[in-house]
């Protein structure tokens, strides 16, 4: 099954969000994706997180919020804030200051699409993901500053 992941800067616009959305409907639609994997880290991943519960409730996908972290049983007294979430295997064996990296890679490793929005390939943590992605072969879509849906 076709699947994708996201990497972007920790702020966004206005823009993001309608240009994410239309671009999600599109590999839904057109490339049958079905399942997504989002980090949660800044407000990129969180506006990817909001549409892909909102377009749960319209297409038959699956997303999972991939954690660096494994989260303490006292962060949140509702176990339900969890029920999105999941933490790649093996990632307890690595140093706590490379977890989001091995964490990303897995993401990238799993995944056929990433949907970046990276304002400009400068020494960024979401360029430096997205140039990843890009070598390994994945498919790049980048939404930052479209208003509408991008050709793939």
């Amino acid at each position: 099954m076709p699947t994708c992941t996201f990497f972007g800067h920790r702020s966004v616009t206005q823009k993001t969000e309608p240009a994410l959305r239309s671009t999600l409907i599109r590999l839904i639609e057109e490339n049958g994706v079905e399942l997504f994997y989002v980090g949660n880290n800044g407000e990129f991943d969180a506006t990817v997180r909001r549409v892909l519960l909102d377009l749960s409730k319209k297409y038959p996908i699956r997303y999972y919020v991939v954690l660096a972290y494994l989260p303490k049983e006292d962060v949140s007294p509702d176990p339900d804030s969890f029920s999105d979430t999941i933490v790649p295997d093996g990632i307890e064996k690595a140093p706590r200051r490379f977890a989001i990296d091995y964490r990303n890679r897995w993401m990238i490793s799993r995944s056929d699409y990433v949907v970046t929005c990276v304002r400009n390939d400068v020494a960024s943590c979401a360029a430096k993901y997205k140039q990843l992605a890009v070598r390994r072969g994945k498919k790049n879509i980048e939404i930052c500053g479209l208003t509408g849906a991008r050709p793939f």
